[in-house]
Parts: structure tokens; C-alpha cells; sequence
């Protein structure tokens, strides 16, 4: 079933490389093509990962792309390559060196992967999807962003923590941009069906909701020199999966809005059907005046960075 697909994944360190080995384990697609910079390093991690799906009887192999044009026909790429926010760099500065870096990703790939479907995990998430959407020319539900998936698992793993019970049955729900701004959705996440407000006082759910929000700075105040990239990775390898094998599950995903939700031209994470042909469906649910809220402002600050990259021209010439 899987046979003969090609995966490439753009950008081959802590969270990338994660992706890959996720795959290779799942034994999701015949090829997985590593691009990196550092390309030794992506060499070493290739080999290294063919060799464990030899060890787990995977059919799965790893290799390098030396050149974009190594990146050929792939059914699926990843993106992760950008810059991590330095020491004096303002988010301006970060969004316009990695939009940059995004650019010059997606004219490689919509030159020599032109049926892909593309999914982006660089930050910021929802403009980065939204410069990969504009820059490939590719139909909307071929260029998805992965955080809902992330964000929900993050959310479900504290509601587990709180409760001591119920792991594996809990659905978490979560829309909105990748960040401060996200939209927790206790509402529509359940214990083996049971509702969140049954099994916790508000008290536990708002700091469930906090903690969710703040999921990713919290990892990276332990680890000090990096940020979280096991769940990253799994997340996007779920995304990857889904789209691979047809599943048409629905997960929760950044795409552009069309017209969903009231929002036009901006990228947001809502829940969407996955498949062969990307984000085949999205799906609209009924959210509260509070929910509705906070949605509009999620929109709102995702805006501010499309409006920022505008300001700069940063889609002239195209």
C-alpha cells in the first residue's frame, strides 16, 4: 500500500531528524530524503536511521539530498529548517529571516516535488504556512502547518497528569494560531467520552487551558539551549501518516481560510480531514461567543505577521 512513496524532509535537526526516524519505524513510506546544510551530520543521521528500520525489519530507507533538485517527486515533504529566536532578535526579525529561509525551501520544492503535499512546522507556524502557501502556488490543502496536533497532545497529556487516570482515552481539543494566542477548546475534549467539565472543577480546567498555552516555553525553560522536539516530530509523523495511507482522519491542522469561520486569506489551526490529497476537508464547529473571541484574536495576531511581511514587500516580484 505504502510502496514506492517518498517523503522529504527539509531540515534535519533535533525535530526534522524526528520525523524521519518516526517514519523509518512506521515503515510509513519506501524513502525518506534528508536536506540539510550541515550535510555530514545529515549523512550520519541518514545512515544511522537506516539501520534501525533494518533493525525493526522496516522497509524504509533513509538518504541525503546534496542538491534540492535530489528532493524529486516526493508525495509528502517537511519543512523545519529556519533560524531559533536569538539572544537581542525581536519577532520581526526572527519572521523576516525565516520567511526568507521558507521562500527559498518552497521554490526548490514546487520546482522539483510539484505534486507535494507540504507541511510546515518552522516558526512562526501560521505565517511561515502562509508564505509556503503563497510561494508554492500550490492549492490550499496541499500546504498545512502542524501545531494542532501538538498543541492537543500537550493539553491531553496535563489533563492526564491532573486527573491520574484515563490515559489514552483522552481527546483533547484545540484551534486557533501556534502560540500565545491558541484556542483550548475544553468544551470539546473528553475522558473516554465523558466531558472534561464532569471529571475537573473550571478552577483545573483554566489552568490546564494556561499551562497548555505556555506548553512549549515551559519544555524550553528545562532544557535551557533548545526547545521540545519529540512531540513536534510525532505530531508531524501523525500528519504525515494520515496523508500517506488515505486515512481520512481529522485532525487539527493550520490552512488557509476561505471563507471558514468568517476568515479570509489567513492561516489558523482548525480541525481538518486528512488524505491522499492533503487537508481534504475542513471542518467548521460551532463555537461559543467566548471561543468565537478567542478565535478572532488568534486570527488577529497571525494578521499582524502577514501584515508585517507585506510592509517589507515581501511578496513583490512574484
Amino acid at each position: 500500500m505504502s510502496q514506492g512513496k517518498r517523503v522529504g524532509i527539509v531540515g534535519a535537526g533535533n525535530v526534522g531528524a524526528t520525523v524521519a526516524y518516526s517514519l523509518a519505524m512506521l515503515g510509513s513510506c519506501h524513502e525518506i530524503i534528508l536536506r540539510d546544510n550541515k550535510m555530514d551530520v545529515a549523512k550520519g543521521k541518514a545512515l544511522d536511521m537506516s539501520q534501525a528500520a533494518s533493525a525493526v525489519r522496516s522497509h524504509t530507507v533513509v538518504s541525503v539530498a546534496e542538491e534540492m533538485s535530489d528532493l524529486v517527486d516526493c508525495d509528502v515533504v517537511v519543512v523545519t529548517a529556519g533560524s531559533p529566536r536569538l539572544p537581542g532578535m525581536s519577532r520581526d526579525d526572527l519572521l523576516m529571516i525565516n520567511a526568507k529561509i521558507t521562500k527559498e525551501v518552497i521554490q526548490g520544492i514546487a520546482k522539483y516535488s510539484p505534486n507535494a503535499i507540504v507541511i510546515m512546522v518552522s516558526n512562526p507556524l501560521d505565517a511561515m504556512t502562509y508564505v509556503a502557501l503563497k510561494e508554492s502556488g500550490f492549492d490550499r490543502s496541499r500546504v498545512i502547518g502542524m501545531a494542532g496536533i501538538l498543541d492537543s497532545s500537550r493539553m491531553a497529556a496535563f489533563i492526564q497528569e491532573k486527573l491520574g487516570y484515563g490515559g489514552g482515552q483522552i481527546r483533547a481539543s484545540v484551534m486557533g494560531g501556534h502560540g500565545d494566542d491558541m484556542v483550548p477548546l475544553p468544551r470539546y475534549s473528553t475522558v473516554a467520552g465523558v466531558p472534561l467539565s464532569d471529571v475537573l472543577t473550571q478552577d483545573e480546567i483554566d489552568e490546564i487551558v494556561d499551562r497548555t498555552r505556555h506548553g512549549g516555553a515551559e519544555i524550553v525553560g528545562y532544557l535551557k539551549t533548545g526547545s521540545a522536539y519529540y512531540a513536534p516530530a510525532k505530531s508531524t509523523a501523525i500528519m504525515v501518516d494520515a496523508i500517506l495511507k488515505d486515512t481520512k482522519q481529522i485532525h487539527p491542522c493550520a490552512v488557509c481560510l476561505d471563507g471558514e469561520y468568517g476568515y479570509n486569506d489567513v492561516v489558523s489551526g482548525v480541525p481538518v480531514m486528512l488524505g491522499a490529497k492533503g487537508a481534504e476537508k475542513i471542518i467548521e464547529v460551532t463555537l461559543d461567543e467566548k471561543e468565537k473571541a478567542m478565535f478572532a484574536q488568534s486570527c488577529a495576531s497571525v494578521q499582524t505577521l502577514i501584515d508585517t511581511l507585506n510592509k517589507n514587500n515581501f511578496f513583490e516580484g512574484n
